[in-house]
């Protein structure tokens, strides 16, 4: 059982492969030689913006409470928790607001009642059911479980119940509870604007997954978030090349797999030879041209497309009276969803604090010049900006494809593409989240460090909450 570790691959320097570099030598030690190719910068998505000199995040922004493995990485890596700055938020539905938070937690339950009844609390209990067994992986993975497919993963948490959700909408799962068609077309509805820039036709789970997030208490890293991703790569002491992987052929030497990756940076193309290759990048020819050759059968084309989504930064004076309020000193929310109406050209927009707060920190008054973060699919032309903004200094646009276009009925991506071969970013297509994607790097860890070993026992196994019981 003792085979000598693999020198493998991982494709991106994003949370997937930062994390995936991390787990891969917590299980195959420290001998594991890892190269991490990453053309772009650490981080992927998690990444910054400045303004005025101070770094903001400029999107993936903030980490549920219940992310176990974040949790880690900070604690290990002797990072700290941002300090937190109250705001306010509130529902816009581009007339007027519908839903107002106030700073009195119990006023905030009456009025959620008083508009909506019970759907609130069946919400809350739908989305906590989700959350409680999808803590069961945590336990799993501790024991050293892994999964050789989504599908796999998914039904040792939930069942068929939990497949299902991958392949109905959230809609669809909140009105079978007994929400209400309004509590859906207002609240659930700008949540998810906000989160994935989508309706409320996208997947059940994804959208429990989202909603969680938006129900309590998350967190950001002080410096940044991207700081996980630096932080573990060094940890790993991984190589990391500066180049982009165009593709993996397959070779064979004494019998088993041998990738060749392909790749192209400032220094012209090359190529390494690697027992094990993680790709944590999206597979999809809409993102990548990723090339598999000599697999037989062929790697299969990547059903589905992404959603573009565009965040601008933006430092000037919110232009209130749009809201209803010509008093800009009144102006009370420090973050904005918005409702599914046609008119409405953006998702959400907040006002961003830098990811060093100090002590004195304070959030600017509303009638200030402040920093915010919209978020669109369509950049911002200069009218919108216009009616958003009374003037403005400074706007900073990113254009991202980041989720993928949750249409429900696809299936989800293999993990497996060949024996030692795997892809972490099929994830996205059941939950995209910093979590989701932890978790699927500690699971692909775990898979090819049991696959290597040949530890069939470890992979796939039924009745695990049985099973883990009965370790314990």
């Amino acid at each position: 059982r003792s085979r000598p570790s693999p020198p493998a691959a991982v494709v991106g320097a994003g949370l997937g492969g930062s994390a995936v570099a991390y787990f891969l030598q917590q299980h195959f030690g420290p001998q594991v030689q890892l190269d991490v190719f990453e053309p772009a910068g650490v981080g992927g998505r998690l990444a910054t913006v400045t303004v005025n000199k101070q770094q903001y995040e400029s999107r993936g922004a903030s980490i549920h409470a219940l992310n176990l493995h974040m949790q880690d990485f900070v604690k290990i890596l002797g990072l700290k928790h941002r300090r937190e700055v109250a705001g306010k938020s509130a529902i816009f539905s581009g007339e007027h607001f519908i839903l107002e938070e106030t700073d009195w937690y119990l006023l905030n339950l009456f009025r959620l009642w008083w508009h909506y009844g019970i759907s609130f609390l069946r919400l809350q209990i739908w989305v906590e059911g989700v959350m409680e067994k999808f803590m069961r992986i945590y336990k799993y993975q501790a024991h050293g479980y892994a999964f050789s497919s989504l599908e796999e993963l998914l039904h040792s948490l939930g069942g068929d119940a939990f497949i299902n959700m991958t392949q109905r909408s959230v809609a669809e799962s909140l009105l079978e509870v007994g929400v209400t068609q309004r509590f859906v077309d207002d609240v659930i509805a700008a949540v998810l604007r906000s989160s994935y820039g989508q309706s409320v036709l996208v997947p059940a789970f994804a959208g429990a997954m989202s909603l969680a997030g938006a129900q309590g208490s998350t967190w950001e890293v002080e410096g940044g978030n991207k700081l996980v991703c630096s932080g573990l790569l060094k940890l790993t002491k991984a190589n990391i090349i500066p180049a982009r992987v165009t593709g993996v052929s397959l070779h064979s030497s004494e019998g088993r797999a041998l990738y060749q990756v392909y790749y192209e940076g400032s220094e012209g193309q090359g190529s390494a030879f690697y027992d094990m290759v993680v790709v944590t990048t999206p597979l999809h020819p809409s993102r990548s041209n990723f090339t598999f050759e000599n697999f037989e059968p062929p790697v299969a084309d990547f059903p589905g497309a992404f959603q573009p989504s565009v965040t601008s930064v933006v430092h000037g004076y919110l232009n209130s009276s749009y809201f209803g309020f010509p008093d800009p000193k009144l102006f009370p929310f420090a973050s904005i969803l918005t409702t599914d109406t046609p008119e409405l050209f953006f998702n959400a927009m907040d006002n961003i604090c830098p990811v060093n707060i100090s002590a004195a920190f304070r959030r600017k008054q509303p009638q200030e010049a402040a920093v915010w973060r919209v978020l669109s699919q369509q950049p911002l032309d200069k009218q919108q900006l216009k009616t958003l903004f009374r003037s403005y200094y400074s706007v900073q646009v990113t254009e991202w494809q980041t989720y993928p276009r949750y249409d429900a009925a696809k299936s989800l991506p293999p993990i497996v593409l060949h024996d030692n071969l795997f892809y972490l970013s099929g994830v996205e297509w059941v939950a995209s989240s910093m979590e989701m994607i932890a978790v699927a790097a500690k699971n692909v860890a775990l898979l090819a460090y049991n696959r290597w070993h040949q530890d069939l026992e470890k992979i796939d196994q039924k009745d695990l909450m049985h099973k883990v019981k009965t370790e314990l």
